[in-house]
């Protein structure tokens, strides 16, 4: 079966009462994890995404810290997936400032945790690529922000 455009998908939706909406929405929401955590983020985290925010990063560090820190083959596999999960979540937010204060506390995280991510090459280059990503990011906010945002960028140059 081949997926519908969203523009197709938009037309049929105007056209549905209610009623058909909330139960395609419920319907959705039960076949996968990711439907589910954007219909949460939604309906329930995107008036208050400072809080939404706050949420995010305390589930870094709680993955910070469950890091297994036998090898760095473990630590690797483990920052990517924090990586992994972070990109989805600022996806579901949408917001630039939230992007980029998202990826500046993954960059602080990363710099302070122990083993020192300089001993492992493969670490550091992910490292100084979302750097280099961030710094692009920035360049694209308001001026007041890109101020801010450039001396934290900065100083974990």
């Amino acid at each position: 079966m081949k997926a519908a455009t969203v523009v197709q998908l938009k037309k049929e939706l105007q056209q549905r009462n209610p009623e058909e909406l909330l139960s395609l929405c419920l319907r959705l929401a039960r076949f996968k994890k990711e439907n589910k955590e954007l219909l949460t983020y939604l309906l329930f985290e995107a008036g208050h995404e400072d809080g939404y925010i706050e949420t995010v990063k305390n589930e870094i560090d709680e993955l910070f810290s469950d890091i297994n820190t036998n090898s760095f083959f473990y630590i690797k596999k483990s920052v990517r997936k924090i990586l992994r999960n972070l990109k989805k979540y600022i996806r579901y937010s949408g917001n630039k400032e939230t992007e980029v204060e998202l990826l500046l506390y993954f960059c602080q995280k990363l710099k302070e945790f122990r083993p020192s991510m300089n001993n492992n090459i493969t670490l550091r280059n992910l490292y100084d690529r979302q750097l280099a990503f961030i710094a692009k990011k920035v360049d694209a906010l308001h001026e007041d922000l890109q101020y801010d945002y450039g001396l934290v960028l900065e100083e974990l140059k």
